[in-house]
């Protein structure tokens, strides 16, 4: 490899390149995008300009990964040409992946050479940064194993070493995983179109990850394993921080995610590849039936609940992250809750904003209508509590276009009668103080997990809703695929600041995914996707959704209930004008 001294910064006035007209470029320049430029002979690993800049001016964040006009590249790729370089590190969404791949690629080694027994399972994320892990053929781990395997993992990373990369016929791989019991990566195999794959190594264990990785063990130096029975959490620090976050406990969480593990072996589709199988074997109808009833089933027990509060619950409270089926959820708990004698009065949380002019603004001076002072909560707790003894209460309406509250509706709540509210603050205490805790019920809901790849290649609940997003707003608001994704960003910052801290006060958590979902949205997402050509805003996210859904073999949108969670986002709802309430 290209030692750092071997670079020339060509910011001196030293010409950069002495070849004379019509001899062939012995060397090539990197510019960075602080306008920094380094030459280095042809074929120079990506890695080495980066270091060197990293000692002129050292990076903010570990670089991880890179983009090179406009593509994401590694940094093991070689530089054949004068380029223009965005280095991206932990804080950038495709440099924490990388991270994080790589990371779990760094625990999967270290377990299988102490214990080689052991199958490892990356399970789901959690709130707090990490993954949730368990082991298959031999019981969980004891916290002094953990320590030890923590230990191997630092002892590699100490070393530095290499993650070799090599692209193998498929035909080979798969033999060489079937050889080694990794059923899970046969079966996703077996339904690839190319005819390689491409495998990283690191001290001699070789294993499919689905995405770019790190060149070596000794970027992965923030991490830390948390013995959480029956398995354990491999924590990593969140996007802007090298720093970990302190272990929190998700008991109503753990508790979704265990419950969907259920789900899947009961229908025995425990993978994407066992999916497909499924698929092919013609078992669509039978895994949409299923998937549907249960859904069916965990809002029939939540509107029971309520009603058997109705002594005392007047109010319920719904919040959860964006594309979370939360408007076919409502109308769909309506049904089940008129099921029990109780009719719901929706009140929206938007007709209570403050004046625009009292509006607070954010860091950028512009109005911030997510923060909770945004809205009038002496207000809204007022007519709440007027609402719920029975008072007759003249509603505000907000006037988007004046940004002033106007004179909205007179209602009264009768004796069989609750009001439902859904926002972005409905899990958030400071919403209602004024409201005693057994008036109310809260609901949070999202879709909390996803079928995996793999056992080591897991799928984040934020892509399945990010597809939901783009296929419901290309059908219903006219916004582009890019113009959806530039946007993600920002409405994921909201739901970490204002909606994720509150989950767990929620009486019930509804899991709004399917496992089937992912192979529906494929038909509808990919042509949106493909829109996005190459060097234009989104490139890199679409490409990636794009490599993602090739796992996926389709299916027929036919088959889909008329009031799933799904027809939210791909249409054909039948309760999209529904409104039980008056």
């Amino acid at each position: 490899m290209l030692r750092e001294k071997e670079l020339t910064d060509t910011r001196s006035p030293k010409p950069t390149n002495s070849v004379h007209p019509g001899q062939p470029r012995t060397t090539a320049q990197v510019r960075f995008t602080d306008g920094r430029i380094y030459e280095a002979p042809l074929g120079t690993q990506l890695e080495a300009y980066v270091r060197a800049a990293d000692v002129d001016a050292p990076w903010p964040m570990p670089v991880m990964a890179a983009l090179i006009d406009h593509e994401l590249r590694e940094l093991t790729y070689h530089i054949e040409r004068d380029v223009a370089v965005t280095p991206l590190g932990m804080d950038d969404r495709d440099g924490s992946r990388v991270y994080r791949r790589s990371l779990t690629f760094l625990l999967v080694v270290a377990t299988q050479e102490l214990f080689p027994e052991a199958r490892l399972h990356v399970d789901h994320s959690v709130t707090f940064g990490g993954y949730y892990c368990e082991v298959a053929g031999r019981p969980p781990f004891s916290p002094e194993e953990l320590a030890a395997i923590e230990a191997r993992m630092w002892e590699i990373v100490r070393a530095d070493a290499p993650i070799d990369k090599q692209r193998v016929p498929l035909a080979d791989a798969i033999a060489m995983f079937r050889q080694w019991g990794d059923e899970d990566k046969v079966r996703l195999l077996s339904h690839r179109r190319k005819d390689y794959l491409v495998l990283y190594q690191l001290r001699g264990v070789s294993s499919y990850f689905h995405g770019y990785m790190a060149p070596s063990a000794g970027y992965l130096n923030h991490f830390a394993l948390h013995h959480y029975p029956p398995g354990f959490i491999l924590r990593f620090p969140r996007r802007s921080s090298t720093e970990l976050d302190p272990v929190v406990e998700y008991p109503k969480l753990i508790h979704v995610f265990r419950e969907y593990g259920q789900t899947l072996r009961l229908l025995g589709i425990e993978d994407v590849g066992a999916l497909n199988q499924a698929i092919e074997a013609g078992r669509t109808g039978e895994i949409i039936l299923v998937a549907e009833a249960l859904h069916e089933q965990r809002i029939a027990q939540i509107a029971s609940q309520i009603a058997s509060r109705r002594d005392q619950v007047r109010l319920v409270l719904m919040a959860g992250p964006s594309s979370s089926g939360k408007t076919t959820f409502s109308k769909r708990l309506a049904v089940q809750l008129l099921a029990n004698g109780l009719r719901p009065i929706a009140v929206e949380m938007d007709n209570y904003f403050v004046d625009r002019d009292l509006t607070p603004r954010d860091a950028q001076g512009n109005y911030d209508f997510e923060v909770l002072e945004a809205l009038d909560l002496k207000l809204f707790n007022q007519h709440l509590l007027q609402l719920m003894a029975g008072e007759e209460v003249q509603l505000p309406k907000f006037n988007f276009v004046s940004g002033r509250r106007e004179v909205g509706e007179t209602i009264q709540l009768g004796p069989d009668e609750i009001l439902l509210v859904e926002g972005i603050h409905g899990l958030n205490p400071a919403l209602v103080p004024d409201i005693p805790a057994t008036r109310l019920y809260r609901i949070y809901v999202s879709a909390l997990t996803q079928l995996n790849i793999d056992r080591y290649n897991r799928v984040p609940t934020t892509d399945t809703r990010l597809l939901r997003r783009i296929v419901r707003d290309a059908r219903t608001r006219g916004y582009s695929t890019a113009e959806t994704i530039d946007r993600w960003d920002s409405v994921r910052r909201g739901e970490r600041e204002f909606i994720f801290p509150y989950q767990e006060n929620a009486d019930v958590m509804f899991n709004s995914a399917l496992v089937y979902e992912v192979s529906e949205l494929k038909a509808l997402a990919e042509p949106l996707l493909l829109q996005i050509e190459p060097g234009k805003p989104g490139y890199v996210e679409a490409k990636r959704l794009l490599a993602f859904l090739q796992w996926f073999l389709p299916m027929p949108i036919d088959p889909i209930p008329d009031n799933s969670i799904l027809r939210e986002f791909i249409g054909g709802s039948n309760l999209a004008d529904f409104k039980p309430w008056r």
